[in-house]
């Protein structure tokens, strides 16, 4: 493809891109589309306190054929929050991409998702195994455990945690645009100024004076309840999506606590390599937002599996 057509292509890709907003009992959850409806369906996972924009950068380099929706999470973006009085529990997102894609009539499906949207792609696979074909992770590994010891600790600090925030709960701070912006980089170092600019876009909103965060606060707080090593590898059984792995050279490989060579992690890849109908391990130069800060790095790895025809496993 020469520059020029590929110039068109991703401006075209860009110029179909439009907001979507879903029902649900407590609000709405909002997400942003790219491409035609007919095409196969990819559902795009933000990570942890980003949003639908954390794939700005990404989609317009991947293949047009394919339809591409990218949702804020509750809590996130411009979805609203949840209910008051409760905690952000891991386990609701898994409802929240099955309240989506029912809305949507998506019987099968791909999921690329970045950190924490990996780990609730790789959930998910395991719960809808008949639902995904393909699962893309960027940067994690599509769960995380946590030490069966911990557990109970876990709990008890993340309730205490949320009592705490509901005393201390006070008005928004406002922003100018600038202090939003470096606060914004001062809580996700792998962010690139550039990118921060597209995350702070659907971040925030404005109001007398400046800026606002839009996120819940509540998100900040560990999630209760969390499944053991042991869990995971039984829900891994369960996964029939073909995967795919990237890993970023300085993202979270680089911290000796999430060593893929070491357990808990390793035995993450070694069950993809086991039950998976096809599992492809790739390592990019970059860091944990590589998709956002360098498209380029993924995008051709990405397309490649994305047009792969792979049967899922029986």
């Amino acid at each position: 493809m020469s520059f020029l057509s590929k110039w068109f292509s991703t401006t075209a890709m860009k110029d179909l891109c439009h907001e979507l907003s879903f029902a649900v009992p407590w609000g709405h959850i909002a997400a942003k589309a790219w491409g035609h409806p007919s095409g196969w369906p990819v559902l795009c996972l933000h990570g942890w306190a980003d949003n639908a924009n954390s794939f700005d950068r990404l989609i317009p380099l991947l293949p047009e054929e394919f339809y591409y929706v990218a949702l804020d999470f509750p809590g996130h973006g411009i979805s609203s929050h949840r209910p008051p009085g409760i905690p952000y529990y891991f386990s609701e997102y898994i409802s929240d991409v099955r309240r989506i894609t029912d809305a949507l009539k998506w019987n099968k499906f791909t999921i690329l998702g970045h950190s924490m949207g990996g780990n609730v792609g790789g959930l998910f696979c395991s719960i809808f195994p008949e639902m995904v074909d393909k699962l893309i992770l960027l940067d994690g590994y599509g769960f995380f455990p946590i030490a069966g010891t911990a557990v109970q600790e876990q709990f008890q600090r993340a309730t205490n945690e949320l009592i705490k925030l509901e005393k201390e709960q006070c008005s928004p701070r406002v922003y100018t645009r600038d202090a939003a912006l470096k606060r914004l980089l001062l809580g996700n170092k792998s962010v690139s100024e550039e990118s921060g600019k597209i995350l702070l876009q659907r971040g925030s909103t404005e109001v007398p004076g400046g800026l606002i965060f839009t996120r819940d606060l509540r998100i900040n707080l560990p999630t209760p309840v969390r499944i053991t090593i042991e869990q995971c590898l039984e829900f891994q059984k369960n996964i029939t999506a073909a995967v795919l792995l990237i890993g970023a050279e300085d993202g979270l490989w680089k911290g000796e606590n999430w060593n893929p060579n070491k357990p808990p992690f390793s035995l993450l890849l070694e069950g993809y390599q086991t039950y998976s109908k096809q599992f492809g391990l790739e390592k990019v130069k970059g860091n944990h937002h590589v998709h956002l800060n360098e498209p380029e790095r993924v995008a051709g790895i990405i397309s490649e599996f994305l047009r792969m025809d792979v049967p899922s496993k029986l």
